[in-house]
């Protein structure tokens, strides 16, 4: 590999081998004739999910549209693509996905695989949009998962983890294309969520909170609607929000850093896959130069596990750029942190000081425990194997899948028998 870091530069990959396959049969080959071989996505994983000591796979290649279902309002796609460049085409096709995330910069295999997520009370991850996809396996065949098949698997194996085989299409449901604008507001105080936490969150499609942990309070809140004129006039909308104040200029969700890679404010309409994510498409990520964890907890849960957070903003703060809460709709999917109830995340962005940080994350995880929390499959994260494995009601049934599509173990590494096999 030219470059065997991760993104952020905080992980060393440890495959002696890397492949960018130019198609679905030298996909097959290669996982055919390997003992143990991952796909590597954009990078945008903190720990070893995405590693192996063999052959490591980038799907880059392989990133086309393959066919849009006017009928049944589905995309099937190529594993490689990237959120940006797919928003791009449905947009000028007249669909839209449901919800992105901060980045569209990363592909639909490895956001749908880690159960990455946007925000909103009515949307779910982003896996949740999959209606299809086809794996190659560790013998080399092509499996098809489908919510039209009975068995089910496909709920088991958009959550995949990596662990099934390598994904090299997905068919992902799609609604009707729509404007969106957004509106920043300038501090809202932690005390107001006790009362207001559902009416802050369900205000818009798409809501964020952002703080420093510098104080009892929320430095920024982003809302995200859908625009309902067609025009190109800035949307109005109220002054001041829960105590927090209409921002008079654009905003980057860290105190301190420029604008411009944002995604547009000031309640300027535009496409929704330019509205959604936090950052524009054509800001291209270089190395980040930080460290991500992040957790969820049940809904009913948020005040008092953001009181517990705050009873220790002494500790995080030091070490933190910005942290980030949003609420993700529930789901079925079953390594999905939102199987079967409304979760809302706690996203912590780190200064890159690895060994400040993981002295923090185990106070934070004791601090949140009484609320039943659970880590970002991708993010860095110190809680032990049993504790993650006993949050996740259909791990036995993950577990039976894998073996079935994997039984040797080609595509298990070290964060697979840890924390889903238990070995």
């Amino acid at each position: 590999m030219i470059n065997n870091r991760n993104w952020a530069g905080n992980y060393t990959y440890s495959a002696a081998n890397y492949h960018v396959p130019a198609n679905i049969e030298e996909v097959q080959a290669l996982v055919a004739s390997s003992q143990q071989i991952k796909v590597l996505g954009t990078r945008h994983s903190f720990n070893g999910i995405a590693d192996c000591t063999e052959s490591l796979i980038s799907l880059e290649k392989l990133n086309r549209v393959i066919s849009l279902d006017r009928t049944n309002h589905r995309v099937t796609v190529e594993a490689g693509i990237r959120y940006g460049e797919l928003g791009e085409y449905l947009h000028a096709n007249g669909y839209a996905l449901h919800n992105l995330a901060s980045l569209p910069h990363i592909t639909v295999a490895g956001a749908c695989a880690t159960a990455t997520h946007g925000s909103g009370d009515r949307h779910g991850n982003l896996a949740t949009a999959v209606h299809a996809m086809e794996v190659v396996i560790a013998d080399g065949s092509i499996v098809l998962f489908s919510r039209d098949h009975e068995n089910g698997h496909l709920a088991g194996a958009a959550v995949g983890l990596g662990g099934l085989g390598v994904v090299t299409t997905i068919t992902l449901n799609v609604v009707p294309s729509f404007l969106m604008h957004q509106h920043v507001y300038d501090n809202v105080p932690l005390a107001q969520l006790e009362e207001h936490f559902d009416d802050i969150f369900s205000s818009g499609y798409s809501v964020s909170l952002f703080t420093n942990w510098q104080e009892s309070s929320f430095n920024q809140l982003w809302k995200k609607q859908v625009t309902s004129v067609q025009s190109s006039a800035p949307e109005q909308v109220e002054a001041e929000l829960y105590g927090a104040k209409l921002a008079d200029a654009h905003r980057h969700p860290v105190p301190g850093h420029t604008s411009e890679n944002c995604s547009e404010q000031m309640g300027i309409p535009g496409p929704w896959h330019e509205r959604m994510p936090h950052f524009r498409m054509d800001f291209t990520p270089s190395a980040g130069e930080e460290l991500q964890s992040e957790y969820y907890v049940p809904r009913q849960h948020a005040y008092a596990a953001l009181c517990a957070l705050n009873s220790i903003k002494e500790l995080i703060s030091p070490l933190l750029y910005v942290s980030e809460v949003r609420t993700i709709a529930a789901d079925d999917l079953w390594m999905s942190p939102c199987y079967k109830q409304q979760m809302v995340a706690f996203h912590f962005t780190w200064k890159p000081n690895w060994e400040a940080v993981k002295q923090v994350l185990p106070i934070i995880e004791q601090h949140l425990e009484p609320f039943e929390v659970r880590p970002h499959w991708g993010k860095l994260f110190t809680m032990s194997p049993a504790r993650v494995q006993s949050l996740f009601e259909r791990l036995p049934d993950f577990q039976q899948l894998l073996r079935q599509c994997d039984p040797d173990g080609k595509f298990r590494n070290d964060f697979l028998k840890t924390y889903i096999l238990g070995d």
